[in-house]
C-alpha cells in the first residue's frame, strides 16, 4: 500500500511538472509487433468487438516519451484498481503521465486532460462514459482509451478495453448484469491498459477489446 501510494504521488506531481507538452513531440509508435491472433485476419469493422489472443499484446511496448493523461471519476474499487493499474503500466514503460481528477466536472475534466496535449487520454471510472459519449465525437484528432467500460457508439478514436464483469456502456442502460467489481484485479486491469495501448499504437483503433 506504501509503494502505491507513492506511485500515484509521484504519478500527480508529474502533472505539475514543468515538462512542457505544447512543444513539437514526435507521434509515438509501437516498438514490437503484436503476436498472432492480437487482431482478426480482416481490418474490423467500426465498433467492432475483437477477442485478442490472451497476451498476445505483451511484445508492444510505446515508444520512449509517450505522453498519457489519466483522466478520472469516482473512488470505488474498480476505479482505484484501474487507476493504480495505469500509473503502474506508465513507471514500467517510461511513459510521461498525467493524472485529472474529474469528480467534480466529468466533462471540464475531459477537456482539461486533452488541454494538456497528450498523444493518449485514458479514461477509468464508469462516470466518465457519458461525457465521454459526447465530447469524443467532436475531437477526431485526439486517441481515447476507455478501460472496464465503453462507450456505445465509439467514434474511431475511442478504443475500449472489457472483460466479463466490466463492459459499462452508459446512456441511461443502467449497470449491466454482468458488472462485478471483484473483476477489476491488479492482474486484469494491468492487462486491460497493455492490451488497450497495444491496439492504439498498431492503428486497431475505435474498438472494444474483449479480454478472456
Amino acid at each position: 500500500m506504501a509503494a502505491l501510494t507513492a506511485a500515484l504521488a509521484s504519478a500527480l506531481l508529474t502533472g505539475c511538472a514543468a515538462s512542457d507538452w505544447s512543444a513539437p513531440h514526435p507521434a509515438p509508435t509501437a516498438v514490437g509487433e503484436p503476436a498472432v491472433g492480437f487482431a482478426p485476419a480482416t481490418t474490423p469493422s467500426p465498433e467492432a468487438t475483437v477477442d485478442p489472443a490472451p497476451g498476445s499484446w505483451n511484445a508492444v511496448h510505446p515508444s520512449p516519451g509517450m505522453r498519457a493523461a489519466l483522466v478520472s471519476a469516482g473512488h470505488d474499487g474498480p476505479t482505484k484498481a484501474l487507476v493504480a493499474a495505469v500509473v503502474a503500466w506508465a513507471d514500467a514503460e517510461d511513459v510521461e503521465l498525467r493524472i485529472v481528477k474529474a469528480d467534480d466536472d466529468l466533462v471540464g475534466g475531459i477537456v482539461t486532460a486533452m488541454r494538456l496535449n497528450p498523444d493518449l487520454v485514458v479514461s477509468v471510472g464508469n462516470d466518465l462514459v457519458d461525457p465521454l459519449a459526447t465530447v469524443t465525437a467532436n475531437h477526431l484528432d485526439q486517441q481515447f482509451l476507455i478501460v472496464g467500460a465503453e462507450v456505445a457508439e465509439p467514434t474511431a478514436n475511442v478504443t475500449a478495453v472489457d472483460w466479463a464483469g466490466a463492459s459499462f456502456r452508459g446512456e441511461g442502460l443502467g449497470m449491466s448484469s454482468r458488472y462485478d467489481p471483484r473483476s477489476f484485479t491488479a492482474e486484469r486491469c494491468g492487462r486491460g491498459i497493455r492490451a488497450g495501448v497495444a491496439a492504439v499504437l498498431t492503428g486497431m483503433t475505435g474498438v472494444v477489446l474483449w479480454l478472456r
